[in-house]
Parts: structure tokens; C-alpha cells; sequence
């Protein structure tokens, strides 16, 4: 009887070995090029990795479609848009408020985040065309709430049987005067993933709501938070610590977000990325229109958090702004360390995997390191190569047919608005002391090194993965939340946040540490055995085997 691997005889290329050995050849071939071997850290070169591609059909994987990541993602958090799904009810359970998106009511209290509105699509819409119901349904939504804005989403059905969304839009815009209707050809099947969603909301909220509102909005240091969506509270405690360093915060794209925060987002001196992939569209559309620079920020960890702000206040140069960020650091950062002396004796030397969408399977390992804890694999749901290797590889890549399907919109420079925030003898200054705009490093660089980078990771090799390296947590979404927990480790559903939040800046990652802390040290898991490890299994073997 041959001898069961033990972890520590295991190495990289083993793992990788056996996370594709059960599957045909042909599929074996085209998954390894998205498991990679992190071979080079630092400036070194790392691997390329196969990313942004359509899952193998037959593989359970946890991506989302287009729509979900159009309405769900992007749109989902703005609280005073009326969003409607245009299709069966079924793609309607998107238009509720499925993400622990939080918001608070504003000035006018308008707060439509947790109704679902949708046309309900029957068999006969789809035989003879929705576009009356579509019209009524915006004029039902007009009459009963008279909202500032009513977007449209297209869900696969409507693509197929050629309804005009935008037409009847445009027809129902100019027929009320004072609500701006639009609408989002983001059907299920258009893009590789979710991520396509992203362009496709990015494409038309740049287009129709961006640069709407002529009023200037009072405040020093305007900036935009971009791909951040109160998932939990975390923009609330990220506003909490911008207020407190006399920076404005215009507009978040888009969590705790309003029609008029859209509108006047071009006011800004500065946009801060937070999600990459989400949102980088917007940032370099709105340089391009507007002038306004960009770079790329990190408020998850309390050292991620201060670093961003001091960068913050380094493009500012303002040196009473400097010096509150200073003092805001200083009196942050004892609460934090105290709360790091109780909870790292305890976590230290822990390991964690990572498969999240957007930026936080990057974000969240600052998080870890700082609690002494090792990421031994990590992936992305719906990203590109540019967020595994980053930006500098954009220029080789090579648009694909499902990258044609994301309409790409042509952006000038706007003859009345644009304006640059820095002299380009600024820019250079600020450049020469090393300081990088635009610029992503991706998620490689900071990963050690023969650790395992996986792109569309699957329900089997999510499994496969625990079985091999048993980490002692396991961060996913929750579609994966209760197979992990039947394989004995405990699960954070980094999505939504389960329960628990917020985890961003200075008071987010306190939070953070008390919960992996609670998690990494529970018996409860070790007590859990799957239905498969409690009855006998028939294995079978397929012909290729």
C-alpha cells in the first residue's frame, strides 16, 4: 500500500500536481496555466498567470455573471437610484440587497436599497417582447417614489430577444424631465465574469451621472473614494478618520452612495482606488475628462491605512494636513497595538488562504501579516493578469471576443471642465521622490515566494487545497462557506463580511483581529466531520484515468 504524502513532503509543484490530476487532459492543460507557482518576489519577475477567461464548462466554479456584478456590485450600494431588473424574477433577487451593503439615509431620508424592483418577465413577454412592461414598470417607479434616477439592467433573457432597454429609457428621461433613466446592457452570459459587470456600470455612470451637477461642495483636499462598498460599515469608518484629518470625502463609488455624490464626483482634486479591478475604468476616464490624478490605496490594515493617508497628505503637500494625519496616526495606532498584543500570541504562526473577489484576497493579507500569519495560497474570482502582475503588463494584453462584447467608450478631454490638479513640474517633483501614480504592483509581488496563486478557484480544488495544506482559516465567499466548514476549518465570508465588520482602518482591523483570533482558536471545527467521512464512498475512475 503506497504511503500517504505527508504536508511537509509536499512541495509546490506537487500540489499543483494533484490539484490537476483528476481532471481530463485537455482540462488539466488550460487549469495550469491559472494555478501558478509565485517562483519571484520583489522586483524580480514573477510567472505569468492565465486570468480573465471563461470558466471550463462543468467546473462548479464561485464566479457571479455579468449582471451580477453590474447590479449587485456596483449599482446595488447607491441608496436613492431606483434600480430595476428588466427579467423573470428569479435574476430579480439581485435587485435586493443580497451584499451587507450599508448606507445611511442622507439628507432627504430616500433609502431604496432594500426593495426589489423587477418586470417579473412571464413566458409571454419573452414570445411577444417586455418593452410596454419595461415602460410601465419605470412609470410605476416614477409615480410611487419620484427618485433623481432609474437605472435599467438587462438580464440574459432580454438580450436574447432583442428588447431596447436604452430606447425606451431615453423615451421615459425625456418624457418625466426631472429623473434621469438609463440603462445597462449587462446580461448574465455577455462577459467571462462579474468583472464585466464592473465595465459595463463604470462605462454608463461615467456617461450619464458623472459631471451632472455644476454646484461646487465646500471642503479642503477633495478626493473620491473609488471601489469601495461599505461592505459591513468600512466606509463609514474610513469617512470616520478622513474627517478627522480635514480631508473631504466627495463621493464613494460606490458604497454609502448617492445620486448627487455621482453628479459632483468630478469636483475633486484626487481619486483614491481601493478595488483594482472594479474601478480603475472610472479613475483613468475621469483623468482623462476632468484632469484629475489618481493612485491607488489600501484602508485594510491599520499600517495600510496609515500609509495611505500619509500619501494622501504627501500629494497635498499641505503641511497642516500632514501633521493632522500625523496626529490622527498617533492616536489610532495605541488602541490597535494594544488590541495586537492580546490577540497575535494567539494567532501567530497561523496560516490562511485567500479566494476573494476584487482587491481583498491582496488587501486582507496585510491584515494577516500583521496578526504574524502566513497566506500559503490566494486568487481572485473575476480578475485580470494586471491584478496578479500588475499594470505594466496592460500594454500586452490582447483584447479576446468576450473582451469586444464591453462596449469601450471614447473619453476627451472635457473643453470646459478639464482642469489639471498638478503642473506637470508637480507631477515630476512628486514622481522624482518616488511617488507612483496610477500604478498597481499587483497581488504576486507581495506574496512569498513558492506560495500557490490560483484564478477561478473551483468548489474541488478549494477542497483539494484544504485537505493538502489544512490552513488553519479559509476565506472565500458564500458559495464555498459550508463545504469548508465541513472539511473541519473555519470559514470568513470576506464578500459580505458574514455578521461581523466593519474590518477597514484603524478601528476595522481591531475588529479583525478579535474575530480570526476567535475562529483560528475554536475547537468547535476539529469536531466537524463531512457526510463523506461518516459513511462509506464509492469511487469510481473515469476512462482517462
Amino acid at each position: 500500500m503506497a504511503k500517504t504524502k505527508k504536508l511537509v513532503q509536499l512541495k509546490p509543484t506537487d500540489i499543483k500536481e494533484e490539484l490537476l490530476a483528476k481532471y481530463p487532459p485537455k482540462v488539466a492543460r488550460k487549469r495550469a496555466k491559472q494555478i501558478m507557482i509565485n517562483e519571484a518576489t520583489g522586483s524580480g519577475t514573477a510567472p505569468e498567470i492565465m486570468a480573465n477567461v471563461r470558466t471550463i464548462p462543468g467546473i462548479i466554479t464561485m464566479r457571479g455573471c455579468t449582471y451580477a456584478g453590474c447590479k449587485g456590485v456596483i449599482m446595488g450600494p447607491t441608496r436613492d437610484i431606483v434600480n430595476i431588473t428588466h427579467g423573470p424574477i428569479g435574476c430579480g433577487f439581485y435587485s435586493w440587497l443580497t451584499r451587507r451593503n450599508q448606507t445611511d439615509p442622507g439628507p432627504d431620508g430616500d433609502n431604496y436599497m432594500p426593495y426589489c424592483f423587477s418586470t417579473d418577465m412571464q413566458d409571454q413577454d419573452i414570445i411577444f417582447g417586455g418593452e410596454k412592461k419595461l415602460a410601465a414598470a419605470i412609470q410605476e417607479a416614477y409615480d410611487l417614489l419620484h427618485p433623481k434616477g432609474i437605472c435599467v439592467f438587462a438580464t440574459c433573457p432580454v438580450g436574447l430577444i432583442g428588447d431596447d432597454i436604452h430606447a425606451v429609457s431615453k423615451k421615459m428621461k425625456e418624457k418625466f424631465g426631472d429623473c434621469n433613466v438609463f440603462a445597462f446592457s449587462c446580461e448574465g452570459y455577455k462577459g467571462v465574469s462579474q468583472s464585466a459587470g464592473h465595465h459595463i456600470a463604470n462605462n454608463q455612470v461615467f456617461t450619464h451621472l458623472v459631471g451632472e451637477s455644476d454646484k461646487e461642495e465646500e471642503g479642503e483636499f477633495k478626493v473620491n473614494l473609488l471601489g469601495e462598498y461599505n461592505i459591513g460599515g468600512d466606509a463609514f469608518e474610513i469617512d470616520r478618520i478622513f474627517h478627522k484629518c480635514g480631508i473631504t470625502c466627495l463621493s464613494t463609488f460606490s458604497g454609502n452612495s448617492s445620486y448627487d455624490q455621482f453628479a459632483r464626483a468630478h469636483h475633486a482634486d484626487l481619486n483614491l482606488v481601493m478595488c483594482h479591478r472594479s474601478i480603475n475604468y472610472v479613475a483613468d476616464m475621469m483623468e482623462t475628462k476632468y484632469g484629475i490624478p489618481w493612485f491607488k490605496v489600501n484602508f485594510i490594515s491599520a499600517n495600510s491605512t496609515a500609509k495611505s493617508l500619509r500619501k494622501i497628505g504627501q500629494y497635498f503637500g499641505d503641511p497642516a494636513l500632514i501633521d493632522r494625519i500625523e496626529a490622527v496616526i498617533a492616536e489610532e495606532m495605541p488602541a490597535v497595538e494594544a488590541a495586537l498584543a492580546e490577540h497575535k500570541p494567539r494567532t501567530e504562526g497561523k496560516t490562511a488562504m485567500l479566494f476573494v473577489g476584487g482587491s481583498r484576497a491582496h488587501h486582507y493579507q496585510d491584515l494577516f501579516g500583521e496578526l504574524g500569519m502566513k497566506t500559503l495560497s490566494a486568487g481572485y474570482e473575476f480578475a485580470h493578469r494586471d491584478d496578479y502582475e500588475g499594470r505594466q503588463v496592460i500594454p500586452d494584453l490582447v483584447p479576446d471576443a468576450d473582451s469586444r462584447n464591453i462596449e469601450e467608450i471614447e473619453v476627451t478631454a472635457d473643453p470646459k471642465l478639464y482642469s489639471p490638479r498638478k503642473t506637470e513640474a508637480e507631477i515630476k517633483a512628486l514622481e522624482d521622490s518616488g511617488f507612483e501614480f496610477k500604478d498597481y504592483e499587483g497581488m504576486n509581488t507581495q506574496m512569498d515566494e513558492g506560495s500557490i496563486v490560483i484564478d477561478d478557484l473551483n468548489q474541488y480544488e478549494a477542497e483539494k487545497l484544504v485537505e493538502l495544506y489544512k490552513p488553519d482559516i479559509f476565506c472565500a465567499g458564500i458559495k464555498e462557506k459550508y463545504s469548508i466548514q465541513k472539511c473541519g476549518v473555519p470559514m470568513k465570508q470576506l464578500h459580505s463580511y458574514d455578521y461581523g465588520g466593519p474590518y477597514a482602518g484603524f478601528k476595522g482591523a481591531i475588529n479583525f483581529y478579535a474575530e480570526i483570533d476567535r475562529l483560528v482558536n475554536s475547537k468547535v471545527w476539529s469536531y466537524t466531520k463531512s457526510p463523506w467521512q461518516k459513511s462509506p464512498e464509492l469511487i469510481g475512475t473515469f476512462v482517462w484515468e
